[in-house]
């Protein structure tokens, strides 16, 4: 079958496979990203933790669990080290306890099956989603890294010296279960991904250390604020208890540290002490019961979780953690934050709202009664005075401009279907690896064959032969490269070019159906390209004029 859609309305013969890791805040952008994309035509299947399986399904997703229910809280349990323990945790030992190698190569091999050259895009969560590299590398398709707080494209360089000093060795283990060879350069391997993007907008990024040049910026996704169906069937209620707490004369403080464990031992205990010498009523939200402060003071409701887009608009304001998903609905609903900051993405995220006048925040050292006390009674007196609504509406997201934001971000994914990534690093040889070193060094695939290299020229193709490519970096069609269909395998623009092997080259897979003339592929990039909505015209016609810009052509 040839030609695969791109954008609203296209047929769902392209595919996107996301890998996420973590809690609310990493993993519902996915799920709200994965169904973007499921309206604009494509196949999407998210991997992440068992519990979330809910969430996706109810987007219409197919799900993939990288681990159990049992092993996700066990998990969960033991990130609970993380933020007092960075500087002595053995982060070697923290891995092999959770299995999180075995994890890597579940993903691996789960995405690995699920590929169709040509026709699908790899996105995983920054820095964490190392399958996505690795699965790039083995099958030479594109990949993306998606971040959704700055820190993570900011600290690539200490994520990458801690896999390479002291993770390496498990990452071997499973990169040698592909028949791959250990990465021999880390700082390329590490940052291989085709695509960066940021969920979050400009402003933000300009309100800190920039996040880099080579990061896309989208917007916030704002993951709970959707009206459709298939998301209210996912959402918590809100209680009865908890509407009429919110409806009563004194609107409470709203307390949530996340939904998960890696906080702070003494943050909670510290927001209720503050909002008890500030005389506020407080609402606290916790998942996690063993992580409440007992006995629990006066004029405090607990509830285990509540649906925050119903909540935060009506709270007098919230005392949080930091995270990117409380943080980013706070603004959408104009609710005053005050920020208690520790660890992780929190005190950058903090700062750079506080620099602009949208958040009040204190580090650890001064997390006592009265400073917090101060803090809020700040945040709610400026509120009362400025209006604080009508003051932050041009930075707050709202569902349009996080609709925005999807939408851009997945025509950025839906940029790599363009261009199938060239993987960096050959696998060795082994005869019983998914593939393995051909005899002059590069690779070759088994009877099956998709693709082996030679001294002649960069790539050839097997019995199904779709393409040759030459020294000049042009693809050749060869009499004895017949698609199936009859018609010659890929010529000029078909291989090698900044068009080759995606949905605009006319092809299925590698080369692309050319005609007997050998010019299909750039025949059919025109005639695809005439056949797509204006809008998305323009974004692709952009993405190659930017390609060939970079690879110095005409």
């Amino acid at each position: 079958m040839t030609g695969a859609g791109i954008g609203p309305g296209a047929a769902s013969e392209t595919g996107m496979l996301l890998v996420t890791h973590g809690t609310d805040g990493d993993v519902l952008p996915f799920v709200r990203l994965g169904r973007v994309l499921l309206e604009r035509g494509h196949a999407v299947t998210l991997l992440t933790h068992a519990p979330y399986r809910r969430r996706a399904e109810a987007a219409g997703l197919d799900f993939v669990p990288i681990d159990t229910p049992d092993g996700f809280e066990r998990y969960s349990a033991d990130t609970a080290l993380l933020p007092g323990g960075l500087g002595t945790l053995d982060w070697l030992e923290f891995y092999r306890r959770n299995g999180l190698f075995e994890q890597l190569a579940l993903e691996c091999r789960e995405l690995a099956g699920r590929v169709r050259r040509g026709r699908t895009v790899l996105v995983g969560r920054h820095t964490s989603a190392l399958s996505v590299l690795l699965v790039r590398e083995l099958l030479g398709v594109p990949a993306a890294w998606v971040a959704v707080a700055p820190i993570q494209p900011m600290a690539a360089d200490v994520a990458r010296h801690l896999h390479q000093h002291v993770l390496s060795g498990g990452i071997d283990e499973v990169r040698h279960g592909l028949g791959l060879e250990p990465v021999a350069d880390w700082a390329g391997w590490f940052s291989s991904a085709d695509l960066h993007v940021g969920l979050w907008p400009r402003w933000f990024d300009q309100a800190g250390p920039a996040s880099g040049r080579t990061v896309r910026l989208t917007g916030f996704p704002l993951p709970d604020d959707d009206p459709e169906p298939h998301q209210n069937m996912a959402e918590d209620p809100l209680p009865v208890a908890a509407a009429e707490l919110l409806s009563g004369p004194v609107r409470p403080v709203l307390i949530t540290g996340g939904t998960g464990r890696m906080l702070h031992a003494g943050f909670y205990q510290a927001a209720l002490a503050g909002c008890r010498s500030a005389g506020l009523p407080a609402l606290l939200v916790v998942p996690h019961e063993e992580l409440l402060p007992r006995p629990l003071p006066p004029r405090v409701t607990w509830f285990p979780r509540l649906p925050f887009r119903t909540v935060m608009p009506e709270v007098a304001a919230v005392l949080h953690h930091g995270g990117i998903g409380t943080l980013t609905r706070a603004l959408a609903a104009g609710t005053p934050q005050v920020i208690l900051a520790h660890g992780a993405d929190r005190p950058d995220n903090a700062a750079r709202l506080a620099g602009q006048g949208l958040a009040h925040w204190l580090p650890e050292a001064r997390w006592t009664p009265e400073e917090v006390a101060t803090a809020l009674n700040a945040a709610l007196n400026a509120a009362l005075k400025d209006g604080l609504k009508d003051v932050r509406r041009p930075l707050a997201p709202g569902p349009a401009d996080a609709a925005n934001g999807l939408t851009l971000a997945a025509e950025h994914l839906e940029s790599l279907l363009i261009t199938p990534a060239a993987p960096p690093h050959p696998p060795h040889t082994d005869p019983n690896a998914v593939r393995h070193a051909g005899r002059e060094g590069v690779r070759s695939t088994g009877p099956e064959g998709v693709r082996h290299s030679d001294r002649e020229g960069v790539r050839h193709v097997g019995p199904e032969g779709v393409r040759h490519t030459g020294l000049d970096g042009v693809g050749h069609g060869r009499p004895e490269d017949v698609t199936p269909s009859g018609s010659r395998a890929g010529g000029r623009g078909a291989a090698g070019g900044p068009l080759s092997g995606g949905p605009l080259s006319g092809g299925s897979g590698d080369g692309g159906q050319g005609g007997a003339d050998g010019d299909g592929g750039a025949n059919a990039v025109g005639r695809r390209l005439a056949g797509l909505p204006a809008g998305q015209r323009r974004v692709l016609v952009a993405e190659l004029r930017r390609r060939l810009a970079e690879r110095g052509a005409p």
